[in-house]
């Protein structure tokens, strides 16, 4: 997964050049959904049928 990490270059990124992008397909392996736990809460990233992305706790 290393590979694909690719360092963010949008004008939205944060000032740091450091920051990593991980292509939506690296998250999601062909699934609609997976679930992704952050500080012991459970949210779920969500990619819909118009190639949206939503991540709802």
């Amino acid at each position: 997964m290393a590979d694909q990490v690719a360092t963010a270059t949008h004008s939205d990124s944060p000032p740091d050049e450091h920051t990593p992008t991980l292509p939506s397909s690296v998250l999601l392996r062909g699934r609609k959904t997976v679930q992704i736990e952050h500080n012991g809460s459970l949210y779920q990233l969500r990619a819909t049928k118009y190639g949206k992305l939503i991540l709802t706790k």
